[in-house]
């Protein structure tokens, strides 16, 4: 008799063959008492994400084609098709960086009944653009301590939406979830985007609570051109208002107080950053500005962008 929840740990792919089997070997060399399933779910790939997940014998492989992904319904037949009592969740370019990633994501849910869903930690690769590796250091840091889970929860105190969408920040990069609940009471909703937003906002909705294990760390930060990173940041903006979050438009004027705001700071980080020799330093202190504009024209087209049935705020 094992002394954890079983878990299915459930890999969405879609041509990821860049980090696949760098996850895969990282979840078999998992250090967990319980029962591990691991389960691939492709739609569609067209490099050798197969063959990657063929040389794992051990892994489950369910195909879909392309057009019928989404990121929530996808998800939620991860849940139907899974062994575990515990889902968890990773994207094909999210590495669990130590074999005690798994039994650190599941131990809130396996030590606490009234926790519904954990979020892990992720950090940047070393090659990632300082902008996006201190934007998502910061993102985390406000989630709680590095040394303790952090239990989220409605006590009635969420009066603004700020609050609520602070307390209701999920991310499902990194994520596990009981089985009965994503079956039964709060399944992901099928929208374009944003579907791990709103499915944090579901739990608090439905009386659940939520939880941040940092010891629960993966590698992950998006891959991409500078135009590209701009692209993301606007669809993400898109997605968020989509779901129902403000989102206040800025000025170009503004945007530019932004942008010189940010590029100072990080600049002043970089110097000191121990990740970067004195020639990355000096290649991220031209470079890494560039990044922050495309940053800002993204920030504007993604608040401005219409979006139909939701009213641009001023």
């Amino acid at each position: 008799m094992t002394s954890l929840p079983s878990v299915t740990v459930t890999i969405l792919t879609w041509n990821g063959e860049r980090y696949l089997g760098d996850i895969l070997d990282a979840l078999e060399a998992q250090r967990y008492d319980g029962d591990v399933d691991i389960l691939v779910i492709d739609s569609g790939s067209t490099d050798a994400t197969l063959e990657i997940v063929a040389m794992h014998p051990a892994v489950r492989l369910h195909e879909i084609p392309n057009s019928e992904f989404g990121h929530g319904t996808t998800r939620n037949l991860a849940a139907q098709l899974a062994q575990g009592e515990i889902v968890a969740y990773l994207t094909h370019d999210a590495v669990p960086l130590n074999d005690t990633w798994l039994a650190a994501l599941v131990a809130p849910m396996a030590e606490d009944d009234r926790i519904a869903a954990v979020m892990g930690k992720q950090v940047a690769r070393r090659n990632a653009p300082p902008l996006l590796k201190y934007d998502i250091a910061r993102v985390f840091d406000r989630l709680g301590s590095a040394h303790g889970t952090t239990v989220f929860y409605d006590d009635g105190s969420l009066a603004d939406e700020a609050a609520r969408n602070q307390a209701a920040f999920y991310s499902d990069v990194c994520s596990a979830a009981r089985r009965e609940i994503l079956l039964n009471h709060v399944p992901y909703r099928d929208v374009p985007y944003a579907e791990d937003q709103l499915f944090g906002r579901d739990l608090l909705a439905g009386g659940y609570r939520k939880a941040y294990a940092p010891s629960a760390v993966v590698e992950h930060s998006n891959d991409g051109t500078i135009r590209e990173f701009g692209d993301r940041v606007a669809a993400d903006l898109i997605g968020l208002r989509q779901i129902g979050t403000t989102v206040h438009p800025v000025s170009r004027f503004a945007a530019f107080k932004q942008w010189v705001k940010w590029t100072l700071m990080d600049s002043a980080q970089i110097l000191v950053d121990p990740d970067y020799g004195l020639g990355r330093k000096l290649y991220w202190l031209a470079v890494n500005p560039v990044y922050h504009a495309s940053k800002w024209a993204g920030y504007r087209r993604g608040s401005r962008y219409a979006v139909a049935g939701v009213p641009i705020t001023r």
